[in-house]
């Protein structure tokens, strides 16, 4: 059974599963998850606990099994936390996780933590087991477009909020502009607003007063502003990258990987390909899927083929040579290149006459 992150109290305060799955690559909301299954656990009686972290090929699973078999001295009923940080737990691995889900023990209560997985892991038969067995939580980043409900809802836990109507929408985006990237920082931030402020409205300028700039940028998040066609956003993270020192070599090779990717792309559905396998097999999902998804169909080969040229430029440039028709500094040049992909991926369709 699958549940969202915001389910999960409410499910704990009705009873406890006999084996929790924590999935994805937000390190803030697996941890929330991980204490709040803890503690109700040990609100149960649960009061020994066993963590085994997967590392390696030659992990002893065997130590799994018995810990899992053995009757503790001290505590009626025990924890077990098995954490894979790889996500991927081999062979031997996997035929010990489908036998222990085939039998749970009695009063153990089971907590498997993994990274964010791709569709091939999550289909494969270890993790099938795992989330038939118990109750499953997907807990990735909250994507910018989210974070600012997500802000307002924390703010809301602690009795505050902000001004109604389009004044709270921009320091909500505010908020969110600042602490992109880094859910972590957002958590501390709305934290230090409670400590600040009183119960109540919170104005922009108490805001803006409290909250710093945390955003940490990074390449991946790049990608999908430049997918989603967001110029703005697409401007912002690029000044962030280069102000954090990131290499403009770096930046590039993402660019030019999107590039290419929708090239290739374009190129497989022309061939008749389905969409779904040609994404597959650019290793293209997540968040980058649903942009694909909708940028492909109305993106020509000529335009495809367009950035690519466009990203061979650039290369050239953050390499030192210079292009007369381009910018000869290269971070100029990524922008340019940037927003062509920005503006492209924000094209709308061609109208029929």
């Amino acid at each position: 059974m699958q549940l969202r992150a915001d389910q999960l109290a409410a499910h704990l305060q009705k009873g406890l599963k006999p084996l929790y799955l924590l999935h994805g690559d937000e390190p803030l909301l697996v941890q929330e998850a991980g204490d709040a299954i803890r503690a109700a656990a040990r609100a149960q009686g649960y009061d020994e606990r066993q963590t085994f972290t997967v590392v390696g090929a030659h992990f002893d699973w065997s130590a799994v099994l018995s810990a899992a078999g053995s009757m503790s001295l001290f505590a009626s009923r025990q924890l077990v936390e098995i954490r894979i940080p790889s996500g991927k737990p081999g062979k031997d691995g996997s035929a010990v996780l489908q036998r222990y889900c085939e039998q749970l023990p009695e009063d153990v209560l089971t907590l498997v933590i993994l990274p964010r997985l791709d569709r091939m892991q999550q289909s494969s038969a270890w993790f099938t087991a795992l989330d038939g067995a118990g109750i499953s939580l997907r807990l990735d980043t909250i994507e910018r477009a989210a974070l600012p409900q997500w802000i307002a809802q924390r703010l809301s836990a602690q009795g505050q909020r902000v001004a109604a109507g389009e004044e709270g929408q921009r320091t909500l985006a505010f908020f969110a502009d600042r602490v992109e990237g880094n859910l972590l920082a957002a958590h501390q931030e709305v934290v230090k607003l409670g400590l600040l402020h009183p119960p109540g409205e919170l104005g922009f300028e108490q805001v803006q007063s409290a909250v710093l700039n945390v955003a940490r940028y990074n390449v991946f998040k790049l990608s999908e502003a430049v997918l989603a066609g967001d110029a703005a956003r697409t401007l912002r993270m690029l000044d962030g990258l280069r102000a954090e020192g990131e290499a403009a070599v770096l930046v590039h090779w993402t660019l030019a990987e999107e590039a290419l990717s929708l090239k290739r792309a374009r190129a497989a559905m022309d061939a008749g390909q389905p969409l779904a396998m040609a994404l597959r097999e650019l290793r293209v999902w997540g968040p980058r899927e649903k942009l694909y998804e909708r940028i492909l169909p109305r993106l020509s080969p000529g335009l495809a083929a367009g950035l690519v040229d466009a990203a061979a430029v650039c290369d050239g440039i953050v390499k030192g040579l210079p292009h007369p028709q381009w910018p000869r500094d290269p971070w100029a040049a990524l922008t340019r290149l940037a927003l062509r992909l920005a503006r492209v991926c924000a094209r709308e369709p061609a109208r029929s006459a």
